[in-house]
This record gives C-alpha cells, structure tokens and sequence, in this order.
C-alpha cells in the first residue's frame, strides 16, 4: 500500500479505460441472452446497439460518480451520481422494452410512462447537483 505526503495510506483504483472494459464485459454479459432472439433481425439490432451503449455509458458514469462522491462526500456528487444511476435505470427499461421482453411501463392512473418519470428525477438531480451552491 503507497502512504500520502502526510503518512496516510493512499486508495488504490483501477484505471478508468480498464473499468470502462468491464463494464461493458459485463453489461453484454448480461443483456445478451435478452437480445440473442433479436440479433438477426436487421433493423431492431441497431437499435438494441444503442440502448447497449447508452447503458453502459450509463453504468460506467454511475460507478465513477458513485466513487468519486465516497472520496469526497459533497451533495452535488451525491446528485450526479443519483441522476446517473437513474439514467441506467430507464436505459435499462428501455432496452428491455426494445427487446420486446417487458412493454407495459405505464402509470396506468396518470397515463404516463415509468421512464418519463425516472427521466425527470435524472434532470432533477442534475438540476440540485449544478446550482448546489456551497456555503
């Protein structure tokens, strides 16, 4: 373990392209048996492709902010890295609604859409996280 300038040990982290290179290891890993029905199809793939992408961006954003707000516990961190998880959260339902597997993600009551609603709580949390004025 390296020691700090003032003698304290120093957090070692794993280098952000090797991060990024699980991730996406692992996201395909776990989305693939969802798209494998679909990955013949012509049009649909690129599609799915997309969400693929955007949900690993996603999920990689979301794991940075998520450590970068334990180095350094502030509120506007902790509000990126709320409205990235939230931003891997309806790519992942779209995705899954792209693939077919789940449709239905209405508020029946309301007529609006689940992922509508998620998106608005990632706005706001980006909102709260960039006019967060420090005191």
């Amino acid at each position: 373990m390296q020691k700090g300038s003032r003698g304290e040990p120093v957090q070692e982290s794993v280098s952000k392209p090797i991060l990024l290179g699980l991730i996406t290891a692992l996201v395909i890993g776990i989305v693939a048996p969802i798209i494998m029905p679909h990955i013949t199809h012509p049009t649909m793939i690129y599609h799915i492709l997309l969400h693929i992408a955007s949900l690993t961006i996603a999920v990689f954003l979301s794991i940075v902010s998520v450590l970068a707000y334990r180095r350094s516990t502030g509120a506007r961190l902790l509000f990126m890295a709320l409205a990235f998880i939230a931003l891997a959260t309806v790519e992942f339902l779209y995705l899954l609604d792209t693939t077919g597997v789940v449709s239905a993600f209405g508020i029946s009551a309301l007529g609006i859409e689940l992922p509508h609603v998620i998106l608005l709580v990632m706005l706001t949390m980006f909102g709260l996280g960039v006019l967060k004025v420090k005191k």
